[in-house]
């Protein structure tokens, strides 16, 4: 097959770096439509896009991508201009007449470099408009980075705040028309009674208002604990820079005079709701990826601490490796999951702060011996107590050796009074403890120990716990 410049240009965009995509929606990979008429670009353009994890339909003119468009659902649709029976210009302003299709991002790949063009691709609703020319460096950056944006904005909710009916509809309507969600309130005293009830992403608010005006508002919202990270746009024909910049002092993040194009608007918003959810992602990912580190050497402690003891090395990690079986029976996601992981790993942890000649001791404990060993439940909770990122799971190290019928330690703690990642710490604590080795006992068979485990359900042990402990026993024998 002889290729021109322009399809050769397009097989070449598979050389360049991967970028795996994620859907708006989560879950299932983004759905793609490209609107092309040259079958070579369509197919090395599907062939990029299968690789990076989407699924892609395909359309030979603007007339059939409309109609696939408006009878299924896409997450991004890149088209070119020059096409029999609808030009790419068309398609795209028809689709952003649409009802409900409007939100779609439409990326605009053609030969064309006029900035005319450009400027008019832009005119009728494109997200985007890529030059074949540099197709090959640009396109998997730019599909990423609107389908990015398309995941983080997809389903915010805008808090509109204005005494006139007419803006409130009018912002309303586009926003909606965006993609987001609103909440509509005609000053800022019905703007604070739903930020009570409702946890919107944005607030675009008007300066002058009856009752409580745009001013009020803003000081409040910029020092209320749950309120106070969320952006917040002033709308007014109020164009005193002093009063722009006094806005700014008390926590606006941006102000637009009156009268301004609604498409102004849209994109203000888009643009710092985006702005501020990158942040909020990256900040997560640095948090989580500090919490893993902290994890991990807390974890080895424990490690190192059961290291010098033949009859209790590894411990932990069973505990961890079956409270993680059991959860996946109780049908927790994943964060659950995770934490059942790591409240398994870091249950002992408080044995740290135990005299090894009571640790160590391989003859039976006295009686005051067994109150210091009693301690290591609160010792491993105020270890952990000042990192803020292992909260959740102090309550399990806490009270893992609990008892049902309350006369377990350190508190006495009763029935569901015990956390449930506890009880489920001390089914597999007690399990791992019956089947290892002791300097006093042989560890037991599994058969004994189960029987043992059945014995004390309800009395010592969570009976659901205990069940689906069996449950994922039973499925790790007939596997």
């Amino acid at each position: 097959m002889k290729l021109n410049a322009e399809s050769d240009c397009f097989l070449r965009i598979s050389e360049s770096g991967q970028d795996n995509l994620q859907a708006p929606q989560g879950g299932t990979p983004p759905r793609i439509l490209i609107v092309d008429d040259s079958p070579t670009i369509r197919y090395t353009l599907k062939k990029d896009l299968l690789q990076m994890g989407a699924i892609v339909t395909e359309a030979s003119n603007g007339s059939d991508g409309l109609s696939l468009a408006e009878s299924q659902d896409f997450d991004l649709i890149i088209t070119d201009v020059e096409m029999p029976r609808m030009d790419g210009f068309s398609f795209c302003a028809k689709l952003k007449s649409h009802p409900t299709k409007s939100s779609i991002p439409v990326v605009i790949l053609s030969s064309r470099e006029k900035e005319e063009d450009i400027e008019f691709a832009f005119k009728v609703g494109a997200s985007n408009y890529i030059t074949k020319s540099n197709a090959r460096k640009d396109i998997r950056a730019r599909v990423k980075e609107i389908l990015d944006r398309r995941r983080l904005l997809n389903g915010r909710t805008v808090l509109v705040v204005d005494d006139s009916s007419s803006i409130r509809n009018l912002i309303e309507k586009a926003l909606i028309k965006a993609g987001f969600q609103v909440l509509l309130a005609e000053n800022g005293q019905m703007a604070l009674e739903l930020l009570g009830r409702h946890s919107p992403d944005m607030v675009l608010s008007d300066l002058h208002m009856p009752v409580m005006d745009g001013l009020d508002l803003c000081k409040i919202v910029h020092n209320h604990k749950d309120f106070s990270q969320i952006p917040f746009i002033v709308m007014s024909s109020d164009g005193d820079r002093a009063k722009m910049r006094q806005l700014l002092e008390y926590g606006a993040s941006a102000y637009l005079v009156k009268p301004f194009n609604i498409e102004q608007l849209v994109v203000t918003a888009e643009r710092f709701l985006s702005d501020h959810f990158s942040r909020v992602l990256n900040e997560r990912k640095h948090l989580e990826s500090e919490r893993q580190m902290l994890i991990g050497s807390i974890s080895s402690l424990v490690l190192a601490l059961e290291a010098r003891d033949l009859y209790t090395r590894g411990h932990s990690e069973s505990v961890a490796e079956l409270v993680v079986e059991m959860a996946r029976e109780m049908a927790m996601d994943a964060s659950q999951i995770e934490r059942a992981r790591v409240a398994g790993k870091l249950h002992d942890l408080g044995k740290i702060g135990i005299r090894d000649d009571i640790l160590l001791k391989t003859a039976p404990l006295d009686d005051e011996e067994w109150k210091i060993i009693k301690l290591h439940p609160i010792i491993g909770a105020e270890i952990l107590s000042p990192i803020q990122s292992l909260s959740d799971i102090i309550p399990a190290i806490r009270s893992h050796h609990e008892r049902l019928d309350g006369k377990g330690y350190p508190q006495g703690l009763k029935g569901s009074e015990i956390p449930l990642l506890a009880r489920m710490v001390a089914v597999a604590d007690t399990y791992d403890a019956l089947t290892s080795d002791r300097p006093y006992r042989k560890g037991f068979s599994n058969e004994k120990a189960l029987a043992i485990i059945e014995e004390v359900k309800g009395e010592q042990l969570c009976p659901e716990c205990v069940q689906s402990f069996l449950r994922a026993c039973d499925k790790h024998m007939r596997t």
